[in-house]
């Protein structure tokens, strides 16, 4: 019988925005990166409609796009499986990023692995808080902006943004 496939728990933090907007999540270490983004961008709350990379300990993972080839080379995303990113390279906090455009920036962090649980579906998302900031909405400062302006009613933007 081979063995229990692990799951590990990541905690995942939207970086520059307050309040601070966070998940932790459990997903299984055979998941290649391109899943982990699907679970990312989901449990996270955006559409998927942008583009997004791995920084990871230097190196870059996402999907290689001959636009950006001179720009810097991307390791593909659909080859390297979470379990070789965290346990043969130790790495334990690593960098998502998504709308290149707006710039958010997810912290990724480790908070270790554990065999899976009888009877649960993995991925999974196991606690967080906030939603995330809408689509498009220009970034963290952008965001800050949005969050001003529904929360006074007085603001000149405040009836389009709600």
């Amino acid at each position: 019988m081979p063995p229990p496939k692990l799951i590990y728990q990541l905690k995942v933090t939207l970086s520059h925005v307050h309040p601070l907007v966070w998940r932790r999540i459990e997903v299984p270490g055979d998941f290649t990166l391109y899943q982990l983004a699907a679970v990312l961008l989901t449990a996270m709350g955006w559409s998927g409609g942008h583009l997004h990379q791995f920084r990871i300990d230097g190196e870059y993972y996402g999907l290689p796009d001959k636009e950006f080839a001179d720009d810097f080379e991307t390791s593909d995303e659909r080859e390297t499986r979470l379990r070789d990113i965290i346990e043969k390279q130790e790495i334990g906090r690593f960098i998502f990023e998504y709308d290149f455009g707006d710039g958010w920036e997810h912290v990724i962090e480790c908070e270790g692995a554990v065999d899976p649980e009888k009877g649960v579906t993995y991925p999974r998302c196991v606690k967080g808080a906030w939603s995330c900031p809408p689509e498009d909405c220009g970034g963290p400062p952008g965001y800050e902006n949005f969050l001003a302006a529904i929360r006074d009613p007085k603001h000149p933007e405040h009836a389009s943004m709600r």
